[in-house]
């Protein structure tokens, strides 16, 4: 029997990431995947590169190109003629950037040392795994440990009235495969992942109807961004509809048929695909959670500490499979703290720290509490806004639509919250994220000189205004 100091189950962010920095810390390493890709290859990875957040971004950039193109160049002076969409194309450089980091992560297992176990991985009494294979059949093998760290990672939600049929109706790891515009697509969700998969298709050309069931469009998202980020999908031609909850789809006939109510009655829209995105759930089945007295809560979450230990002795979790947000950098942050901690060492995650990015265009960021928040909890605060038509940089650019927000206590003046709606605010967060890492107030970020023309000044005069010392609006 193989035996290793640390046995990952799971290679997405949170386990490739925890097992690299073992493997770092002089640690025998060991990680269990199951993942098998399109092409029939086990890949390294797991859903954020192979099904998620790599190929998503990818296909989101390109539909941006396009658009850009067909709607954006015409203001620069830049006129194209005879403009063609190669759906195919866009797939296949999609699936190109899948293989450059799977394999790259291969060869990083290799450089470090990592051994890898192509299969599926479940956990057995006397710190043990079983490993068993899911291609091509073979006997199980088992595998001792030091210590575990399970990072199996999380899937998509499925709604029990919906039944998916892997071309029509699809999850969100379908919708990233279409090879061609369906004319009308539907979206059964306005989150994260719907908002992103909807603009993608939206940009190239579809119908896009997004339903979602609650009453408030991104509860978690700052309300005042919320709503300004709303108002400009529906102009772009996202057709968001509030408290729609989809009672039934159809696709026994030529497309979908959709049956949804709301306030207002019953409705029916028809579509050529459909995509259900309400959510990921931890994946935890076939762990044998039950068989080795796993801990879990009743939504299958695994119950960890502190430091992502479980109620069993030198196990660890980390990633989506525990609590918090599903964010790939959140999950890599624990797999880190806990192979450090395995070493003796006192890593740990700030949780209030951990920034948020919907990817549409223009892109939603934020890090912090939202006013919401900070008025359930009767915290006293004061915020300023800068909205980014009065950015020179975004107007050079014809980004004007958006805005900072920075929310601060109102007696300390520590930076409580950033909240941004704009062009690149996924790389425009990391700034207030650093502050507040640094408990940083406003008035420390409104001191810092910000080169000019650039897009982060509208973070330097939304820190301005929250002293109400705006300059340039």
């Amino acid at each position: 029997m193989k035996k290793f100091d640390v046995v990952v189950i799971g290679a997405g962010p949170a386990g490739y990431v925890a097992a690299l920095r073992c493997a770092q810390l002089g640690m025998d390493t060991a990680v269990v995947d199951e993942y098998v890709w399109k092409n029939g290859q086990h890949h390294l990875g797991g859903t954020c590169l192979n099904a998620g957040c790599i190929p998503s971004k990818a296909l989101l950039d390109s539909s941006e190109q396009y658009h850009r193109v067909m709607h954006k160049f015409g203001a620069h002076g830049i006129k194209a003629k005879d403009v063609e969409l190669d759906v195919g194309t866009m797939i296949k450089r999609k699936d190109k950037i899948v293989e450059t980091l799977t394999s790259g992560i291969s060869g990083l297992f290799k450089k470090n040392k990592v051994t890898w176990l192509k299969g599926h991985g479940s956990l057995e009494l006397g710190m043990k795994v079983k490993v068993t294979p899911v291609k091509n059949g073979g006997d199980p093998e088992i595998v001792e440990a030091e210590h575990i760290i399970i990072a199996t990672g999380s899937t998509p939600r499925m709604l029990p009235n919906i039944q998916a049929d892997g071309e029509r109706i699809v999850d969100s790891t379908g919708a990233l495969e279409f090879t061609d515009v369906p004319k009308r697509l539907g979206v059964i969700g306005s989150g994260v992942i719907g908002l992103e998969l909807g603009s993608v298709w939206r940009r190239l050309g579809a119908e896009v109807i997004i339903l979602e069931a609650m009453d408030q469009f991104l509860p978690v998202v700052d309300q005042q961004v919320a709503q300004e980020a709303m108002k400009d999908f529906k102009r772009q031609g996202l057709d968001i509809h509030l408290g729609a909850r989809v009672k039934k789809a159809d696709c026994s006939g030529k497309g979908v048929k959709i049956a949804y109510e709301d306030k207002d009655g019953e409705h029916h829209a028809h579509v050529d695909k459909l995509v259900v995105a309400v959510g990921r759930k931890p994946h935890t089945d076939g762990l044998n959670a039950t068989g080795v007295d796993l801990l879990l809560d009743e939504s299958g979450y695994i119950h960890v500490d502190d430091y992502c230990g479980t109620n069993l002795p030198n196990i660890y979790a980390v990633g989506d499979v525990v609590r918090g947000p599903m964010l790939a950098h959140k999950g890599s942050e624990e797999g880190i703290m806990v192979a450090e901690f395995i070493a003796g060492q006192k890593h740990k995650v700030n949780y209030d720290t951990i920034p948020w990015v919907i990817y549409t265009w223009p892109e939603i960021a934020w890090v912090g509490k939202t006013e919401k928040e900070l008025k359930s909890s009767a915290i006293e605060f004061r915020s300023g806004t800068f909205p980014m038509r009065a950015c020179g940089r975004a107007l050079a650019m014809e980004e004007t639509i958006g805005l900072v927000k920075v929310i601060a206590d109102a007696k300390s003046d520590e930076i409580l919250g950033v909240h941004i709606f704009g062009a690149n605010a996924s790389e425009l967060i990391a700034e207030a994220v650093v502050a507040m890492e640094y408990k940083a107030s406003a008035e420390d970020l409104a001191c810092i000189v910000h080169a000019h023309p650039t897009m982060s000044e509208a973070v330097h005069e939304a820190a301005l205004a929250v002293g109400g010392r705006t300059l340039h609006i």
